[in-house]
């Protein structure tokens, strides 16, 4: 396998990184089809979910092979590599760390040997209960001396790979069903052997997965829009607490805990794609009622509502319908900055959030302009935005946000700053305003987010703004991003993880300027 060669970094601004998420997971069973392209477009219409790794896995029913390095999926996967990955079975994973730091021995899928054969498994969410599983591994094998634990994995996902080798003439069916009772936190495993595919969603579902049917095999998946792409048609989400296997046979179901539904509303402000469907609920639709919400809960005299593109879109486009104010695009972005670009030297580094975001002077001179995004979490990102406008001319600046403030960390994908760092922590409302340079700030209300989703609020995990914690969390001694480097500090760092949440799009070139202190 090859490795990156370490000349292009996400990473303009080191330890600037906005909060990240959520994982992308894909899987197929399909005979006859080349399932390893069609896992690499599932995962292509997964990448905002994890942008530091890609892999996939395919099985021929005899052997599991692996691909997997650092980068975006069209830049880790070419037509010749994914030529090489034979079979009727494929997992794919695309990663952003939340446990641990990232790096090449950590991205997924994870590779094991079973009491039959072998594992490849792909896991979006965040494990609660990583120091009892450690202390299981321990148990049961004593320290790693081979597989992925042994060559520096740190993340939690290793640990439920070793603990599925289970115990002599047991199946990977029967030692995942007895495991997953006793795994807690936000967990979507995508796994297979050589024979068969396998899918299991927490019985919370803080993370989403959907179950879609080929013309010739099944797919499963974090989002729709994957199974969208190659074909697939929804049949339905996978249920918290569900257990599915997919072979030659069909599809098989368990319920293996039993279910008390916590979805994260943050799916529904900022993660999921906008074509994504949770719950029943379209998730642009509830991002339009947001905007809605918003505007009626804050009204303001302005001449144009303007997005910062592109998770504030939606919410714009419902202030503006519901507020009469015309909605207009007043940022262009540069669609051609990734998140691997080339280090700037610090000439071009100074100017910061402008490398990927240029204000339209033609709209915004002379007028009060509201600007919409969908959250707030260090301030940095509207630090930049707000006077971006004043530079072009805005007569005044008045920020909405689509969520309510960000106040808590969560333990359960998604990788927020610290709570130290969350702006919103122990700052009011007009002293955020201040502090990102507004003439005004308003943050819709908890009720009005939640109305707008259409769900239940039981149904919903709030967590990151509440601190009402669904799942039980242990000990802070017993929890963290380096939890597993801190257990074994000879073992390599590593991660688990997930998807650039909220600002981390733009945090990455951002000035010194931008980052002064906020209050």
């Amino acid at each position: 396998m090859v490795r990156g060669d370490g000349n292009l970094s996400h990473d303009l601004l080191p330890g600037e990184k906005g909060p990240q998420d959520a994982c992308g997971v894909f899987g197929v069973w399909a005979p006859g089809e080349e399932v390893a392209k069609l896992a690499y477009y599932g995962l292509y219409a997964l990448q905002h979910r994890g942008q530091e790794s890609a892999g996939i896995a395919t099985s021929n029913g005899e052997r599991i092979s692996v691909y997997k390095d650092m980068g975006l999926v069209s830049q880790v996967f070419d037509e010749t590599t994914l030529n090489t990955l034979e079979g009727h079975i494929a997992v794919g994973h695309c990663r952003y760390s939340t446990t641990g730091s990232s790096n090449w021995a950590n991205a997924q899928p994870t590779l094991g040997a079973t009491a039959v054969g072998t594992v490849a498994l792909a896991h979006n969410g965040n494990l609660t209960n990583s120091a009892d599983l450690y202390q299981m591994v321990l148990a049961r094998h004593g320290k790693p001396r081979t597989g992925e634990m042994a060559q520096g994995n740190t993340s939690d996902t290793a640990l439920v790979t070793t603990l599925l080798a289970g115990d002599d003439g047991r199946s990977l069916e029967e030692t995942a069903l007895e495991l997953l009772p006793k795994i807690s936190g936000a967990f979507c495993f995508v796994f297979m052997d050589e024979g068969t595919l396998y899918a299991a969603r927490d019985p919370h579902g803080v993370r989403p997965l959907v179950l879609g049917r080929l013309e010739r095999g099944w797919v499963v998946a974090s989002e729709q829009a994957a199974l969208a792409t190659v074909g697939a048609s929804f049949i339905r989400e996978i249920e918290p607490g569900e257990f599915i296997a997919i072979d030659e046979d069909g599809v098989r179901t368990r319920q293996f805990a039993q279910p008390t539904k916590a979805g994260c509303v943050f799916e529904y402000v900022y993660l999921a794609r906008p074509d994504a469907a949770i719950a029943g609920r379209s998730v642009y639709e509830a991002r339009v009622e947001m905007g809605r919400q918003l505007a009626r809960e804050n009204s303001a005299e302005a001449d144009v509502v303007i997005p910062v593109p592109e998770s504030g879109t939606p919410a714009a486009v419902g202030f503006a319908e519901q507020s009469g104010i015309p909605f207009a695009h007043g940022f262009v972005k540069n669609s051609y900055v990734g998140r691997t670009f080339i280090q700037p030297s610090q000439t071009l580094r100074q100017l910061g959030i402008r490398l990927k975001l240029n204000a339209l002077e033609s709209v915004i001179r002379g007028k009060r302009i509201i600007v919409v995004d969908d959250s707030i979490v260090r301030g940095n990102t509207q630090r930049a935005v707000v006077r971006m406008l004043r530079e072009a001319g805005a007569a005044s600046v008045h920020v909405k946000i689509s969520s309510p403030p960000v106040r808590w960390p969560c333990f359960y994908g998604i990788d927020f700053a610290s709570r130290a760092e969350l702006i919103a922590n122990g700052a009011a409302v007009e002293q955020i305003s201040n502090s990102i340079g507004a003439d005004s700030l308003a943050y819709i209300s908890e009720d009005g987010m939640i109305a707008a989703t259409e769900q239940p609020r039981e149904r919903l995990c709030t967590a990151c703004f509440t601190g009402d914690y669904p799942i039980a969390l242990p000990a802070e001694e017993r929890r963290g991003k380096n939890l597993l480097e801190r257990i074994d500090p000879a073992d390599d760092p590593g991660s688990n993880g997930c998807d650039p949440g909220p600002d981390s799009e733009f945090e990455a070139v951002l000035t010194d300027e931008d980052k002064k202190e906020r209050v």
